[in-house]
């Protein structure tokens, strides 16, 4: 099993969106996917589910499947994490639903990452409970992939699952504020891995699952890029080509020999268009763009947009892999 976060700390790149599209591409390419919704907007639950079971799950004043339920015990401290209730999708895609209360878990994540320091076994039961919940709930879906959404902050929740994760995407607009975030996460993934590696060592139990905290960047897939025949209009070109410099060398920590432009850039997973009159479509129905059919609505030109979609992600999710297994050698 193999764990994914999308991250970046600016909002408004269509993260959410990518998880979606991901998920369902490595489903459709017959893996085996779950789906872990640890924003508390839980904008990916309400892709994946329709407005009945959202209303299910969240209105009403008893116990909600979602992945608080699996750390109440251990946020009110009178346990620790119990299994995550796992919504079925389909046959090849779980998801653990997220929950807007999940932020009133944010203090204690806080308060438990300093008090690792002095060997308390409570805090690296806290630290260590969305990567121990995520790790039994894959094992039990069988997932061969673990793709996990998170909310564009550097907050408590994002750093103990960005320690509890083997890789991460970076999805990135071609924007001056992109830029600067990139490198804010960079240096921000470094001073986490060193942290938790100080902290790591200090745990009193051994028989407790930590996090590995070694979390790999496979790459950045910029978003929503302006296109004119298939290629960046030339307001964009400022931006996009300054992305692989600070990638490698805020992200990567690799030297900038040469400068790169994002088409020579190895790092760079995908430049994907944003389909802006399919999305309303596809969300619709529940699915995927590049699955809809005409009888969803994807007609004359919206039907070419559909099959290049699917090229486009087909394309996408094959890099991630490849870069994956080229990493793990």
């Amino acid at each position: 099993m193999k764990s994914i976060v999308f991250f970046n700390n600016k909002g408004g790149v269509g993260k959410t969106t990518l998880v979606y599209h991901v998920t369902h591409m490595l489903a459709e390419m017959g893996h085996r996917c779950l789906a872990v919704d640890l924003d508390p907007q839980t904008n990916l639950t309400s892709m994946f589910l329709n407005e009945d079971r959202l209303n299910e799950i969240y209105d009403n004043d008893g116990v909600r499947p979602t992945i608080l339920e699996s750390i109440k015990p251990l946020n009110r401290g009178v346990g620790d994490v119990i299994p995550a209730h796992i919504e079925v999708i389909n046959d090849k895609i779980g998801l653990v639903p997220g929950d807007l209360e999940l932020s009133l878990y944010e203090d204690k994540l806080s308060s438990g990452w300093g008090a690792c320091m002095n060997r308390d076994e409570a805090a690296f039961r806290i630290i260590s409970s969305f990567y121990r919940v995520v790790k039994e709930a894959s094992e039990r879906w069988q997932a061969e992939y673990t793709i996990i959404d998170i909310g564009p902050n550097f907050g408590a929740i994002n750093r103990a699952t960005l320690i509890a994760a083997d890789y991460a995407i970076i999805p990135m607009a071609a924007d001056l504020f992109s830029l600067q975030g990139l490198k804010n996460l960079g240096n921000q993934l470094s001073k986490w891995n060193e942290e938790w590696a100080d902290r790591s060592v200090r745990n009193p139990e051994p028989s407790l699952d930590l996090p590995p905290g070694n979390i790999k960047s496979l790459g950045y897939v910029v978003m929503q890029h302006g296109t004119k025949e298939r290629r960046p209009v030339k307001s964009y070109l400022k931006w996009l080509n300054r992305i692989p410099g600070v990638f490698r060398g805020f992200v990567m920590k690799e030297p900038i020999l040469n400068p790169l432009s994002i088409e020579q850039d190895s790092y760079c997973l995908a430049q994907l268009k944003h389909y802006h009159s399919l999305i309303p479509m596809a969300m619709e129905v529940r699915k995927p763009i590049f699955q809809l059919k005409p009888a969803d609505g994807a007609i004359g030109a919206h039907l070419g947009a559909v099959r290049r979609s699917h090229e486009d992600f087909e394309l996408l999710t094959h890099r991630i892999e490849s870069t994956m297994q080229s990493q793990a050698h």
